[in-house]
């Protein structure tokens, strides 16, 4: 399998979720320039980054809009299906089960943790819901690599920890801290106070987000 980047696979990620909607449209062939005004991008990279996942275009039909959401999909998905879990299941936690629900056949939620025994034992969103105690057991169990945490910034850290030692090796970080774990887990942070601060500033400069960049 070919070396790409976290930019590479985000785009992938993209143009799957726009070829999806373009294939539920009842679109079957679209060429690279179409795909690139889509996604924001150049056509150039539209076909570099699909040649990176064994794809090329027909000069006369483009590229097959069905057979290009196969072939990403076994590039980016594990051949028998992945299972995630979620530590906390508040507010935020119960949106982003909500979101995945049946979404993504082979990227799931497959177990939820909370400290909060009103919602242990429960079944949130098709998910289970354990007591964070049985993080480690669960997670064992149920072959679980990937995990999202959306628990107060104060418990990320002993969390992530928690996590690591059970065999997750990839983390997607809600909590508003730099979580400190070994170079063989890959963690993503999501800041969206953060995110939401850089989007305010840059609206009030308008044309300066061009200049500043560059």
């Amino acid at each position: 399998m070919p070396y790409v980047s976290e930019k590479n696979l985000g785009r992938l990620s993209l143009y799957r979720r726009l070829l999806n909607r373009l294939q539920a449209e009842g679109i079957r062939n679209i060429y690279s320039h179409e795909l690139a005004r889509m996604a924001g991008g150049t056509a150039a990279q539209v076909r570099r980054d699909l040649m990176a996942v064994g794809s090329l275009g027909s000069p006369k039909r483009g590229y097959s809009v069905r057979e290009l959401i196969e072939s990403i999909g076994i590039f980016l998905d594990a051949p028998h299906g992945e299972g995630a879990a979620i530590v906390g299941v508040g507010n935020l936690g119960r949106a982003i089960m909500a979101y995945f629900a049946g979404r993504r056949p082979r990227l799931s939620i497959v177990a939820a943790f909370d400290s909060d025994p009103s919602k242990v034992n429960r079944v949130i969103h098709g998910c289970r819901c354990y007591p964070v105690e049985d993080i480690e057991r669960v997670v064992r169990e149920e072959g679980v690599n990937v995990a999202i945490i959306t628990v107060p910034a104060r418990e990320a850290q002993a969390t992530a920890e928690t996590l690591v030692r059970a065999g997750v090796r990839g983390l997607l970080n809600f909590a508003p801290v730099p979580l400190r774990v070994g170079p063989d887990v890959y963690v993503e942070d999501i800041d969206m106070t953060m995110a939401l601060e850089k989007v305010a500033y840059f609206a009030r400069r308008g044309g300066a987000v061009e200049e500043i960049t560059k």
